[in-house]
Order: C-alpha cells, then sequence, then structure tokens
C-alpha cells in the first residue's frame, strides 16, 4: 500500500486495517481492544477540547484527526468480530441525525433554536424507551451515562431533572443551599465526621457548585479548566519569584509563599 497517497477516509481505513494485520501489522496496535483503546479516546476528546480552548487551530486539526483515529480503531476492531463496520458507524449516525432534524428532512416545522433542543430531547426519549423493551415507565434521568466525568454528569443529570420542572427559579436559591452544604460539612469536620461522611457532604457541595454554574450560564468544566490554568500560571509565579533569591518552593514555606502569591496575582 502506498502511504504517500493523499489522506481519506477510505485511505484512513485502510491504513487501520493494515496495523492490525495479525502478521505484517504494528504489534501494539494488534493486541489493542475495545477497552485499552477507551481511555485514549476518551484523552483524545479532551485534546480536541484543549485545542478549542487556545485557539489553536493548528493543533485542532491535528487533534481532530487524532480522534478521528479513534473511530476508525474502533470499528476495524468490531469489523474483525463481524460486529459492525465504520460504514455501519457512518450509517448509524446519518441515520440520527435525519430522524432528530425532520424539521430539517421533512415538513415538521420548527422555528426556534429553544424548540428544537426540546423537540431533540422528545425524540431521545423515545428512543431510550424503544431500547429499554420493557413497560416500566421511563425516569427524565434515564441515559445519562454513568462512565462520563463526575462534573459533566452532574450538569447533565440537573439538566434533565430542570427540564421536567425540579430546579431553582433563581440562581440566588442555589447560594442558599450552598451556605447550607458548606454548614453541613463545618459540623461534620468540628464532630471529627467519618471519612464516608466527609465524602458524602463534599460531593453535595460539589453537586451544589455545578448546580450553580447552570444557573448562571456557565460551563463548571470550563470554568474549572480556566481556575486550573490560572492556579497554575500564578504558582509558576511564585516559584519565578523565588528563584530570583536562589530559593525553590521547598526551601520556602507557607507564609512567605502565600505573600509571593499575591505579587504574582497582580502579575499574571
Amino acid at each position: 500500500m502506498d502511504t504517500s497517497k493523499p489522506g481519506n477516509i477510505e485511505h484512513l481505513i485502510e491504513i487501520m486495517a493494515l496495523l492490525r494485520d495479525p502478521e505484517k501489522g504494528c504489534p501494539w496496535d494488534v493486541e489493542q481492544t475495545f477497552a485499552s483503546i477507551a481511555p485514549h479516546t476518551i484523552e483524545e476528546a479532551y485534546e480536541v477540547a484543549d485545542a478549542i480552548e487556545q485557539n489553536d487551530m493548528a493543533a485542532l486539526t491535528d487533534e481532530l484527526g487524532d480522534l478521528l483515529l479513534q473511530v476508525v480503531f474502533h470499528a476495524r476492531m468490531a469489523e474483525e468480530d463481524g460486529i459492525f463496520s465504520f460504514d455501519d458507524v457512518a450509517g448509524a449516525i446519518c441515520d440520527k441525525l435525519v430522524r432528530r432534524h425532520p424539521h430539517v428532512f421533512s415538513d415538521t416545522e420548527i422555528k426556534t433554536a429553544e424548540a428544537q433542543t426540546s423537540a431533540w430531547e422528545e425524540q431521545k426519549a423515545q428512543e431510550r424507551q424503544a431500547k429499554s423493551g420493557n413497560d416500566t415507565p421511563p425516569s427524565a434521568l434515564d441515559g445519562v451515562t454513568i462512565g462520563l466525568p463526575a462534573l459533566m454528569r452532574a450538569l447533565k443529570l440537573q439538566k434533565r431533572a430542570a427540564r421536567v420542572g425540579f430546579d431553582w427559579h433563581e440562581a440566588a436559591d442555589v447560594l442558599d443551599k450552598f451556605a447550607e452544604e458548606i454548614a453541613e460539612m463545618e459540623d461534620e469536620m468540628e464532630n471529627n465526621g467519618s471519612p464516608e461522611r466527609l465524602e458524602d457532604e463534599l460531593g453535595d457541595l460539589l453537586f451544589t457548585c455545578v448546580n450553580l454554574a447552570r444557573k448562571l450560564g456557565i460551563d463548571p468544566e470550563v470554568a474549572l479548566r480556566k481556575g486550573n490554568a490560572k492556579f497554575e500560571r500564578r504558582f509558576k509565579g511564585v516559584e519565578a519569584l523565588l528563584a530570583k533569591d536562589g530559593k525553590t518552593p521547598v526551601e520556602s514555606d507557607l507564609e512567605e509563599m502565600d505573600a509571593l502569591w499575591a505579587i504574582a496575582k497582580k502579575q499574571v
């Protein structure tokens, strides 16, 4: 196979098939499974998000390619087992997009993005009920993937509950709940609560933080990523200030570093 040809889907599928060939392929690629590749798939999705966050279009092109490779990799392993192929994957998403956009592909009329979101969710609910294959009444929370990162899953659960009316009226209402959760955490700490109780209260506190972000129209994942980046910049600023005196953090103390942190906050 001539790997110098311009890249396209068909070529990528051919390359993946060769990489997985038991005799001629790459030993690492050959020994992979759905389970072993899954963490790489998740990582590549986050790298796509990072490229978007950095507004780095060259990196985004590269990362989207890496993410596409993950889809092709999974499809190739499934095809080897006679389960499905890449064409089946593409066909399934084409069918789903047409099914969930009747206002585009049929005579149904949906005039606003809000109405489209409502129709989309109703269609998904019908699909989940059909998949369940039983008469159990569907839950508004059905289908929220358990394997999602906890922050993202909390947001999705809250949005689902909000669609059926289980929601705070205003963001300020969530602040009252936040204060309540902090008080409960303080009570557990003051009374030497068990690790399990502390974990439980902390989970409630984090869940309420996500609720507050949602009511403010802020993506908590994005907010935390920015908070992480801010902490990283400022801590590196502290390290740089210490380095001017020929010191490292381990040679300093909290009091000194806290004072330098105040300086770093003004610089970065």
